[in-house]
C-alpha cells in the first residue's frame, strides 16, 4: 500500500433510497475492475457486498462494508487506453434503510465523495433527503446517478429537476439518455458531445458511436449550453469561449471546469444508466476518478491535543504524525473483531502501537487488513487517505481517534441518535444465559444506537434500538451467528421523562452508628436545562469551602446515575440543570459516597415538585398513496394522534407528511395495506421527543405500575 501517489486514490460511499440499486451498483463496479468474476445479483441472493445472511433473505444492506478495488483511467468509454493509471477506490457500500441511517452517517464522516443513486422511476424519496442532508452536513462532494432507467415509467430529467427542488442541490446533467424503459440503449456525453450505444453481446462492456439521434439534438444543445454555463464561474476563459465560438471549447477544458465545481458543492454532476443491465456503470467510474477529489485535496482535518486543549490539524502526508479515526466494529467469524479505520496523516505498520487517546490507553495493531466485502488480505503498512481495517487489539469503539502517542490528537467523535424503541427478551434455556450476555455485548459494540439495559426491578434484559426492523434483525442475528434461541415480549416504545418546572431542595443524609458514621448537607436548585445544552447540566456555586471540592464530583454523578430512572414510571430523565449552591459536611463522618447517596435522594425527593412530564418519540411519516385511497389514509393517520405537515405529487402518486407517535405506529404497515388493497407505502424516520398528552402519560404511568406490582 506504501508508496503509492495519493492523487490516484478515491474514498467513495454510494448512498440511496432503500431499493434504488446500490448494491447491485456496487456488484457491477466489483465486476468490471475483476473483483468478482461472475456477477452476483440482489435479487439471487447471492451478492457480494450483502455478505449477511439477513442481508440475503431481504434483498437490503444493513452494515456497510469497505471493499478496495482498481480501476484503470482514463479509459475509452470503459476501455483502458494506452496512458490508463492504477485509481484505487475505497468503496463504502452503505445502507438505505431508515433504521440504519447511522450506518451512512459514520461512514460520510471518512470519505472523500459519494455517488448519490436515485431511482429513475422513484426519483427523490425520504430516505434520499436523509441521505443527502447528512451529505451537505460533512461537505462530501458527489456524482449523482440516475439508476434503473430500463424500468417503465423512467424519466431521467425529472428526477434531475427532483434533485433541484426536493434537495435544493444544482444538478447539471452531463449525459442525455437515448431511449427509455424498454428501449435505453445509450446516452449521448455532453462533454464530448459524441452519441454511444452500448454493446448487448458483451453485457454493455463495449459501446460503438453513433451519430447523435436527430430528435435529441435540440435537447443536447440546451442542455451542454446549461452544463458549460453552470461550470463557466469556475473558468473564466470558458465562460469567454461560450460567448464567442461554443464549439472550440475541448473536453478537457469541460472536464476541468465540472471537477473544480463539483469539488466546490456548487453543482452535482448527473448521469444515468442501468446497473442491473450492465449500463453505464463504466462511465460513473470514470466519472469518480475525473471529478471526485483525492485524499489530499480535501481540507486538513482539525482536532484537539488532549495535553493542551489546543486546536490541530492533520494533513493527509504520509510523513506526518500517525492519526486515524476508527469508524466501524464488526465481529468476524474468522478473524475475531474488526476496526475498520480512515487514516488521515502519517502511516502505521503492521504490529506497532497506537494510542487510543478516548481511553488514553496503547494499543497493539498486530494485523492490518484491507477489506473485500467480508474477505481479507493482510497488508503490511497502511498510508494517509486509505481505509482498512485492524484486528488484534482490546478496547477500540466507534468513533475513536487512533493516533501516534508521541502526537496526541482527538478527533470530533460520531454523534449518534438515542433509540426510541425497546423489546425484552430471554433466552430460552438456561444454558443460553452467558452466552447471550456475551453475544449482546458484542452487538451493542458494533452498532452504537443500539442499547441493552437490565431493568432492575423486573430482571428483565431489555433491548432498544432504532425502529422495528431494527431490532428484528438483532434477534435474527442473535439466533444465527450467536446460536441463542430468544422469548421476545413485544416491542414497547421508548420514553423519556423531563422536568417543566423549578425547585429547591434540601437534603441531609446522616447515619449515625457505632464508630464512624455517614453525613452529607447538600442545598440545590434543579429546573429544565438551558437552551443549548444536554444531558445532566450540573453547575457548581459552592464558595467558602462549605463542601469540600473533593465531593463536588460525587453529587454530580449521584445526580447523573440517578438520572436514569425518572419519577413517573423509571423512564430515563435526559436533561437536567442541577445548581449546587449550599451544603455543610462533617470532618469525619464525611465521604465521597454519602455525598452521592445525599445526591440520589435530592432527586427522588425534589422531582416530583419539579412537575415532571412524559416525553414520547414522534416520527417522521410518509406515505406514498394512490389518489383514490387518500382520504382513508389521512383519516387513518388523525385517529393516530398525527399532524398532517403538508401533500405532495410524486410519479401520479400523492404523498402525504405527517409526524406521529411513535406508539401509534405499530403494525401500521399491514394496516395501509389493507385500506390501500397494498398499493401505498410508507416511511418513518425519527423526529423528536415531545410531551405526550395528559390522557396518554397516565396510561403509560399505570401500565408500568401494574406491570410492576406483578412482578
Amino acid at each position: 500500500m506504501a508508496n503509492r501517489e495519493l492523487k490516484y486514490v478515491r474514498n467513495i460511499g454510494i448512498s440511496a433510497h432503500i431499493d434504488a440499486g446500490k448494491t447491485t451498483t456496487t456488484e457491477r463496479i466489483l465486476y468490471y475492475t475483476g473483483k468478482v468474476h461472475k456477477i452476483g445479483e440482489v435479487h439471487d441472493g447471492a451478492a457480494t457486498m450483502d455478505w449477511m445472511v439477513q442481508e440475503q433473505e431481504r434483498g437490503i444492506t444493513i452494515t456497510s462494508a469497505a471493499t478496495t478495488t482498481f480501476w484503470k483511467f482514463p479509459t475509452d468509454h470503459g476501455v483502458p487506453t494506452p496512458d490508463s493509471h492504477d485509481f484505487q477506490i475505497n468503496i463504502i457500500d452503505t445502507p438505505g434503510h431508515v433504521d440504519f441511517t447511522v450506518e451512512v452517517e459514520r461512514s460520510l464522516r471518512v470519505l472523500d465523495g459519494a455517488i448519490a443513486l436515485f431511482c429513475a422511476v422513484g426519483g427523490v424519496e425520504p430516505q434520499s433527503e436523509t441521505v443527502w442532508r447528512q451529505m451537505n452536513k460533512y461537505n462530501v462532494p458527489r456524482i449523482g446517478f440516475v439508476n434503473k432507467m430500463d424500468r417503465s415509467g423512467a424519466d431521467f430529467l425529472s428526477v434531475v429537476k427532483q434533485v433541484k427542488e426536493r434537495l435544493h442541490g444544482n444538478p447539471v446533467p452531463l449525459q442525455i439518455p437515448i431511449g427509455s424503459e424498454d428501449t435505453f440503449k445509450g446516452i449521448v456525453d455532453l462533454i464530448f458531445n459524441k452519441a454511444y450505444i452500448w454493446d448487448e453481446d458483451t453485457q454493455g462492456m463495449t459501446y460503438t458511436e453513433v451519430p447523435i439521434p436527430e430528435d435529441l439534438k435540440e435537447q443536447v444543445d440546451e442542455y451542454r449550453g446549461k452544463l458549460i454555463e453552470a461550470v463557466a464561474e469556475f473558468d473564466d476563459a470558458l465562460l469567454e469561449k461560450f460567448f464567442e465560438s461554443p464549439e472550440a471549447i475541448t473536453p478537457q477544458e469541460l472536464n476541468e471546469a465540472v471537477r473544480k465545481a463539483t469539488m466546490a458543492l456548487k453543482i452535482t454532476p448527473m448521469m444515468c444508466g442501468s446497473s442491473f443491465k450492465n449500463k453505464g456503470v463504466q462511465t460513473m467510474l470514470d466519472a469518480v476518478c475525473k471529478f471526485l477529489p483525492a485524499p489530499d485535496e480535501i481540507p486538513a482535518v482539525k482536532g484537539t491535543n488532549p495535553d493542551s486543549g489546543k486546536e490541530e490539524e492533520r494533513r493527509p502526508d504520509p510523513a506526518d504524525n500517525f492519526a486515524a479515526l476508527a469508524f466501524k466494529i464488526m465481529t468476524d467469524p474468522f478473524v475475531g473483531r474488526l476496526a475498520f479505520f480512515r487514516v488521515y496523516s502519517g502511516g502505521l505498520d503492521a504490529g506497532s502501537y497506537v494510542l487510543n487517546t478516548r481511553t488514553m490507553k496503547k494499543e497493539r495493531i498486530s494485523r492490518i487488513m484491507q477489506m473485500h466485502a467480508n474477505k481479507q488480505n493482510p497488508i503490511d503498512r497502511i498510508e494517509a487517505g486509505d481505509i482498512g481495517a485492524a484486528v488484534g487489539f482490546k478496547d477500540i469503539r466507534t468513533g475513536d481517534t487512533l493516533c501516534n502517542e508521541k502526537a496526541p490528537i482527538v478527533f470530533e467523535a460520531i454523534e449518534f441518535p438515542e433509540p426510541v424503541i425497546g423489546l425484552a427478551i430471554e433466552p430460552k434455556t438456561q444454558a443460553d444465559i452467558d452466552k447471550l450476555g456475551v453475544a449482546l455485548a458484542k452487538l451493542s459494540e458494533e452498532d452504537p444506537t443500539f442499547k441493552v439495559n437490565s431493568d432492575p426491578e423486573t430482571g428483565q434484559t431489555v433491548i432498544s434500538g432504532m425502529g422495528e426492523l431494527h431490532l428484528e434483525i438483532i434477534v435474527d442475528r442473535l439466533r444465527r451467528e450467536f446460536k441463542v434461541e430468544c422469548n421476545q415480549g413485544a416491542p414497547q416504545v421508548s420514553y423519556k421523562e423531563a422536568i417543566t418546572g423549578k425547585v429547591s431542595h434540601r437534603e441531609v443524609y446522616k447515619k449515625q452508628t457505632g464508630g464512624r458514621g455517614k453525613f452529607a448537607d447538600i442545598q440545590v436548585e434543579i429546573s429544565p436545562i438551558d437552551e443549548g445544552q444536554s444531558g445532566l447540566q450540573f453547575v457548581n456555586e459552592i464558595v467558602g469551602g462549605s463542601i469540600p471540592r473533593e465531593y463536588i464530583p460525587s453529587v454530580e454523578k449521584g445526580f447523573k446515575e440517578a438520572m436514569q430512572n425518572g419519577v413517573l414510571a423509571g423512564y430515563p430523565v435526559t436533561d437536567m440543570k442541577v445548581r449546587l449552591f449550599d451544603g455543610s459536611f462533617h470532618a469525619v463522618d464525611s465521604d465521597a459516597l454519602s455525598f452521592e447517596i445525599a445526591a440520589r435522594t435530592a432527586f427522588r425527593e425534589a422531582l416530583p415538585k419539579a412537575r415532571p412530564v412524559l416525553m414520547e418519540p414522534i416520527m417522521k411519516v410518509e406515505v406514498t398513496t394512490p389518489e383514490e385511497n387518500m382520504g382513508d389514509v389521512m383519516g387513518d393517520l388523525n385517529k393516530r394522534r398525527g399532524q398532517l405537515e403538508g401533500m405532495d405529487t410524486r410519479g401520479g402518486a400523492q404523498v402525504i407528511k405527517a409526524k406521529v407517535p411513535l406508539s401509534e405506529m405499530f403494525g401500521y404497515v399491514t394496516t395501509l395495506r389493507t385500506i390501500t388493497s397494498g398499493r401505498a407505502t410508507s416511511t418513518m424516520e425519527f423526529s423528536h421527543f415531545a410531551e405526550a398528552p395528559k390522557n396518554v402519560a397516565d396510561e403509560v404511568i399505570a401500565k408500568v405500575k401494574g406491570s410492576k406490582a406483578k412482578n
